[in-house]
């Protein structure tokens, strides 16, 4: 477990320079660039990971989600889960899709046992992340909006697997 990872109550973009163990930043002028990165960041999915999802509303988040579930294999529509809190798509691995916008606090997500619903999935993926501790490898995806088609992609290991 680990309590590095960086609290979004804030709904702040973290600062990944001081928490991550590596590191890498990619620059997307297009869609489909994005999708590239995501499909590429696919590769290193084995299994058990947790991807924290970062960036203002409208960053990209949602579409570097369905990029990377489409490379995993998924061929399920992959929609935003804001107002389910959670959506549950089957491809190369089990994958569950959280978005915590609507949460205020690590208590209300354990309330609603969501915890238990992740517990022992194959992928995570959180927007909007209340959890303060994992287990497995956790990964931190940031995308920040630089323009009308531009983004900043960066993805940092977290956490590794035990």
């Amino acid at each position: 477990m680990n309590n590095n990872v960086i609290s979004t109550e804030e709904r702040a973009l973290p600062d990944l320079n001081g928490s991550a163990l590596e590191k890498t930043e990619y620059h997307s002028s297009s869609v489909r660039e994005t999708d590239e990165i995501a499909s590429r960041f696919a590769k290193m999915i084995k299994g058990g990971e947790t991807i924290l999802m970062y960036g203002e509303l409208g960053a990209g988040k949602t579409t570097f989600t369905k990029a990377l579930f489409k490379a995993l294999g998924v061929t399920d529509t992959v929609t935003s889960p804001t107002f389910t809190l959670m959506k549950t798509y089957y491809g190369k691995y089990t994958v569950h899709h959280l978005d915590m916008y609507r949460i205020e606090t690590e208590e209300d997500v354990e309330e609603l046992g969501l915890r238990e619903e992740i517990e022992g999935s194959d992928v995570t993926v959180i927007e909007w992340n209340k959890f303060t501790d994992f287990i497995g490898a956790v990964y931190a995806v940031s995308i920040e909006y630089l323009g009308e088609n531009t983004r900043k992609i960066t993805i940092a290991l977290l956490q590794k697997n035990a």
